[in-house]
């Protein structure tokens, strides 16, 4: 438990002084605990949880005034840059970066469950084909919970690392099956001898009758680079809506499973989606200019530039920019739509409007590119997103579960009739 700071809030209700303990953390601002208000008779009112600590973690930071992004300590752009995905899984499960020694027995873990049960195939096949790779996901992972009966005891902590290695081995193999399904191609199992972000690329791209297929390192590099991105930012709402999940005792397939269906919202997970289909609307290059006027003056959204949370600039989009970069000059794409997001990103970075109300372009602008320019369709950003963000999910439920806690319970301030009869 963070300690109290010494200091004390004092709140006065009808005349009545109560006095709330302020905690201080490593980073960031003093948090008031407010749990004693409610011995008073009453809440707190908070829409969007805004100004709510919800739970004490010791996984990831965000000061969004100063756009930083910290794993256990570790800046996001160090990471991306000096480490890979699975150098994050692991910092993110344990604390702490792996030895060479741990990253190879870890990377062994994670290859021996690569593979799901065969019957997990056919859950496929309930699907109509024209059906959303997401809505694909939320049932099958949700289903995974039905194959391993013998591990779901989430008290004991050897089932739940388990869990853990199997989720973040499993989910691109699923990813990846929920693509080929809704394009009526054969699933491509996993090929253990390559890397994680390889494996990936793999089993979407090749087919049986590419015997040839082989995974283009720049491309590689720029999906593992995406999947650290995103592997976890704080208490936002799909990670909330694990550790809510969680707090019922339900198992993390389903946790997971109800993690995924938040970040399929649009406003949380749908962001690339939505700078793709802002593209489509722009046109051509021609255009541009004057879409950016229409901005300015608010008669339309630009979408993929600025943060909620970030408020000065995403630490995440400088090391996606550079990706970007390799990525379109790796394959020499001549593609008329990324042209026309290389102006609009001009646009935004030289003229004073967006300079000085900081709508620098986000991940989510130059992912989005990166993930067309590789050739993955809208309609699987959302997937990609939720596979590289199972790690910071679970790691927030094997956190929750590490220590006492209470399932959630938010109150709320009724409007509605007040008792009558029939």
């Amino acid at each position: 438990m963070s300690e109290t700071t010494g200091k004390k809030a004092i709140l006065e209700l009808d005349g009545k002084k109560i006095e709330l303990p302020i905690y201080s953390g490593t980073l960031g601002p003093d948090v008031i605990d407010v749990s004693g208000i409610l011995k008073e008779g009453h809440f707190t009112f908070d829409p969007g949880f805004m100004a709510t600590s919800a739970c004490e973690s010791k996984i990831t930071y965000i000061d969004g005034d100063k756009g930083v992004l910290l794993h256990r300590g570790y800046p996001i752009d160090q990471l991306a840059t000096k480490a890979d995905y699975l150098d994050t899984c692991y910092l993110l499960l344990n604390g702490e970066l792996p030895t060479a020694e741990q990253k190879q027995s870890f990377e062994k873990k994670i290859r021996n469950h690569t593979m799901v049960h065969d019957q997990v195939s056919r859950f496929f096949n309930g699907f109509r084909r024209d059906a959303h790779p997401m809505a694909i996901m939320v049932g099958v992972v949700g289903a995974l919970s039905a194959f391993y009966h013998n591990s779901l005891d989430i008290e004991n902590i050897d089932h739940r690392d388990i869990t853990a290695v199997r989720l973040v081995a499993k989910i691109p193999t699923l990813a990846a099956w929920s693509y080929k399904y809704t394009i009526g191609q054969p699933f491509v199992y996993p090929n253990n001898d390559l890397n994680y972000a390889e494996n990936f690329l793999y089993m979407m791209f090749s087919t049986p009758a590419d015997k040839d297929y082989k995974v283009n390192p720049v491309l590689a590099k720029a999906m593992d680079r995406i999947f650290t991105l995103h592997a976890d930012h704080e208490q936002n709402a799909s990670t909330s809506t694990v550790r809510l999940a969680g707090s019922t005792g339900a198992n993390p397939y389903a946790c997971i499973a109800s993690g995924i269906a938040a970040l399929w919202g649009p406003a949380h997970g749908g962001a690339n989606e939505a700078v793709l289909r802002m593209l489509d609307e722009i046109g051509t290059k021609d255009n541009v200019a004057e879409f950016m006027e229409k901005v300015k003056r608010k008669e339309v959204k630009l979408m993929g530039f600025g943060h909620r949370v970030y408020k000065n600039f995403d630490p995440r989009a400088k090391v996606m920019k550079q990706t970007c970069d390799e990525v379109l000059e790796a394959l020499g794409i001549n593609d008329p739509q990324l042209e026309l997001a290389m102006e609009l990103e001009r646009i935004a970075l030289n003229d004073p409007y967006f300079v000085e109300r900081k709508l620098y372009p986000n991940v989510d602008f130059y992912s989005g590119i990166i993930l067309k320019a590789i050739g993955i369709p809208t309609e699987m950003f959302t997937v990609i997103f939720a596979l590289a963000r199972t790690v910071g999910w679970i790691s927030h439920w094997l956190e929750m579960h590490s220590a006492p806690y209470k399932i959630g319970r938010p109150r709320q301030l009724y409007t509605g009739p007040a008792q009558r009869d029939i």
